[in-house]
């Protein structure tokens, strides 16, 4: 089936470029020049993607984000972001507000097609896992991508739900960054390490009571413990 993305940008040379790439690739390609038409595409048309540009004119690419992320409605949806070259706090930002992948522009319009791919192909992976797993209060419903914390609903982009189901499935075991690049970014080779810090800083907070449990271990990469006194 035809996937549809909708590309938030506001230069038309890029959006030309884009569109003529993404759509030799078969996507549908939705348009909007502005933050606010953006939002509003998100959430009466529903797209199966989001590439966001970080500086739109009025309402930014951040916003357009974060009001997307605290919406159960659209909370899913996979967002990739465009942003400058050389601003790694945008780039930082962007991940923080809950931006799944970034490319930085000036960018290949085949890297952008390959990632546009890569997130759809793991959010696909995602909802084809059927089970039900609880690690000490931390439970997956991975039949409809739903994770809760000692029963409440925890609201987990597609890339923290598939970044806390690598956790679950290699309970109490260290988790390198290059690893978790591989097998929830996809990425063959290591990339900037920052994107996965930044998703288990998002993570962990989303945890709760429970944020304790995802520890850092210097020098390695990360690990999520069973709770005191459980099974290891």
């Amino acid at each position: 089936m035809e996937k549809t993305v909708l590309l938030v940008e506001d230069e038309p040379d890029v959006v030309d470029l884009l569109r003529f790439h993404l759509r030799r690739a078969r996507f549908k390609v939705l348009v909007a020049t502005t933050g606010a038409e953006g939002l509003a595409s998100i959430r009466s048309e529903r797209p199966d993607l989001v590439i966001l540009d970080i500086m739109l004119p009025g309402m930014s690419g951040i916003e357009v984000c974060r009001a997307l992320r605290t919406d159960p409605q659209t909370a899913t949806i996979p967002v990739l972001m465009l942003t400058a070259k050389g601003e790694a706090a945008d780039r930082v930002k962007g991940l923080e507000t809950g931006a799944d992948d970034y490319v930085t522009k000036p960018f290949s319009p085949k890297e952008v097609v390959l990632r546009a791919q890569g997130l759809l192909r793991r959010q696909q992976s995602a909802s084809e896992q059927a089970a039900l797993v609880d690690f000490d209060g931390i439970s997956l419903d991975k039949d409809n991508l739903v994770a809760r914390v000692d029963g409440e609903r925890m609201e987990l982009t597609t890339t923290e739900f598939r970044l806390l189901t690598a956790f679950i499935n290699n309970r109490s075991k260290t988790l390198t960054r290059d690893m978790l690049l591989r097998d929830v970014w996809g990425y063959a080779s290591s990339a900037d390490s920052r994107t996965v810090d930044t998703h288990m800083r998002r993570l962990r907070e989303k945890l709760g009571s429970h944020a304790h449990r995802l520890e850092t271990i210097r020098g390695e990469g990360y690990r999520l413990k069973p709770k005191p006194g459980g099974p290891e």
